[in-house]
């Protein structure tokens, strides 16, 4: 007969593994072990975890990949993101051709797959981890090889050391997407992503609309958003015959671990946010501003945001305004081919679209001024890479669009104008710097004046001390001989010892009445004048005489 204790504890472990396979954890996915709803699969020190799950309020599954050491539950991948699971039946494995592949355990037709080819004998040597990184990736288990790997496939979120752009080997251009909405991680309408023609630069688009451009990478940060350089990353830029890719890592040897994250919401905002203790804190964000808006003003003028009330947008060097965003050349007709043109410095600028930008990154900054002056077509230079100093040039051959100001910061652009109006601003700059050498001279001779009056006032106030304490020390001295031969000293020594007041010496009188000052003089009598005196407190001395009058 069962024990029914025994019973008891059998009926319980079982119930426990039907109603909790949520505590099972795998390291790796292989065509023995699949992963089930229910299960995780760990990275090696736990950082991420990839699992099912449903986002929102939404009873949809997915499979994702998410923080495993942060409280609030954060996505970053998903794998079937318009196909989700009505059930949670959904089973992820390695199928009999090598590929990873989800499926419900009633089907054997695949929601999502990785679709890799591979060779006949390769396809059951296939394994599936997650990395530290939140990469997860479908190995070779005889040779390591990566055959497939989801930072290739990114959803809404870039990650440290994920490549965003163009693989120009395979044709793989990777671009973030955002969801649809928070309960459903389908393709929304946002896409950000690395635009590889003319010179590469990374843009936000909704749909195939181009609303915000981050730039270029100039190597110090991005040439449309000069604040977002941070303590905690750094950025690197590729463009060779290979790729065109941006990526981003956390600095080496951080005090403390840094976790961030940079995403494209529903909503259509690019954000970077950095996890502190409890929740995610946004650091930046964009578009924000009216200026960041893609083509807010017309070609060949600038946003200015210090100039939103009156007028928003400015025309460049030699143009002038057609209409409220529109500029025209000032003379038409005026040849700037060989006929005393140049350049005028336009400063702090997110420079003008680059995607139909030529760049030569042999060339410095002088190099890349006469090759724009040589080229009469060549409408515009500036450097491509301001972190040596300035090198490479990127030179712009048509209509300057997409140009705004920045408060600080931002980059030197130089915009080529015809011989009159480079005089202008030739005289115009003249005349600005010798007012400013004006200024600095009025300043000096300010300061030099001020300096001089101060030196000389101390002086006189010095030579005065001098005197009122040299005519001081002779009037106490004078007081003092006269009064130690005087009888009055005598007679006073004898009343001294045998009076029942306090008497005091003539210095400490002196001393205390300001040599018989005016000031402290309370009128007078009989025996003489009457001075108020202070010797350590406030004390007044009646009928005490001056040495000019017998004491009484």
């Amino acid at each position: 007969m069962m024990n029914p204790a025994k019973g008891n504890t059998s009926l319980l472990l079982l119930s426990l593994l039907l109603v909790c396979p949520i505590c099972i954890s795998l390291d790796t996915i292989t065509p023995d072990q699949p992963l089930k709803d229910g299960q995780f699969l760990h990275s090696n020190q736990k950082t991420f975890a990839l699992g099912f799950f449903s986002p929102g309020s939404s009873s949809h599954r997915y499979v994702g990949i998410w923080y495993n050491q942060i409280s609030e539950q954060t996505v970053v991948w998903v794998a079937n993101r318009d196909t989700p699971l009505k059930d949670t039946f959904g089973v992820l494995s390695i199928n009999g051709k090598g590929n990873l592949v989800l499926h419900t355990q009633n089907e054997t037709t695949p929601i999502w797959s990785t679709d890799v080819s591979f060779s006949v004998s390769s396809t059951n040597n296939s394994m599936a981890k997650l990395l530290d990184i939140g990469n997860l990736v479908l190995v070779q288990q005889d040779s390591q090889r990566v055959t497939w790997q989801s930072f290739d496939y990114p959803t809404n979120t870039l990650l440290p050391l994920m490549k965003l752009g163009l693989d120009r080997r395979t044709g793989l251009n990777r671009s973030l997407t955002s969801w649809k909405s928070k309960d459903d991680p389908g393709i929304g309408n946002y896409s950000f992503r690395l635009v590889p023609t003319g010179y590469p630069q990374t843009s936000l688009y909704m749909g195939q609309t181009l609303l915000w451009r981050m730039g270029f990478w100039n190597g110090v940060t991005w040439s449309g958003v000069p604040q977002i350089a941070s303590k905690f990353f750094k950025a690197s830029f590729v463009n060779n015959q290979d790729e065109s890719t941006i990526m981003y890592s956390i600095i080496p040897n951080l005090p403390t671990k840094v976790i961030v994250k940079m995403v494209v919401d529903e909503s259509g905002i690019v954000e970077r946010s950095l996890w502190q203790e409890t929740t995610w804190v946004e650091y930046w964000s964009a578009p924000q501003e009216l200026c960041d808006k893609y083509l807010n003003c017309g070609p060949n003028s600038y946003c200015d945001p210090h100039n939103e009330v009156i007028f928003k947008c400015k025309c460049f060097p030699g143009f002038e305004p057609k209409s409220s965003r529109d500029c025209i050349k000032e003379k038409e007709g005026v040849s700037m081919c060989n006929n005393g043109e140049g350049f005028v410095k336009l400063a702090h600028t997110k420079l003008p679209d680059t995607s139909t930008a030529h760049a030569n990154m042999s060339l410095s900054m002088k190099e890349c001024e006469r090759k724009c002056l040589r080229n009469c077509s060549c409408m515009a230079y500036a450097s491509a890479n301001v972190s040596e100093g300035g090198i490479g040039c990127l030179t712009w051959h048509g209509d300057l669009v997409d140009t705004r100001i920045f408060p600080i910061l931002g980059q030197d652009l130089y915009i080529r104008v015809d011989a009159v109006v480079l005089a202008q601003y030739a005289k115009k700059n003249g005349l600005t710097q010798k007012k400013r050498m004006l200024a600095i001279l009025g300043v000096s001779v300010a300061v030099m004046f001020l300096l001089i009056v101060s030196v000389v006032y101390c002086f006189v106030m010095k030579k005065k001390k001098e005197k009122r304490h040299n005519t001081y020390s002779y009037s106490v001295d004078s007081t003092l001989q006269y009064f130690e031969d005087s009888p009055s000293r005598r007679d006073l020594d004898g009343t001294r010892r045998n009076s029942n007041f306090p008497l005091f010496d003539l210095r400490t009188i002196i001393a205390a009445t300001d040599n018989f000052s005016i000031t402290n003089k309370l009128g007078q009598g009989g025996f003489g004048p009457v001075y108020k005196v202070l010797i350590e407190y406030e004390f007044v001395v009646h009928n005490w005489a001056s040495p000019n009058n017998s004491p009484s």
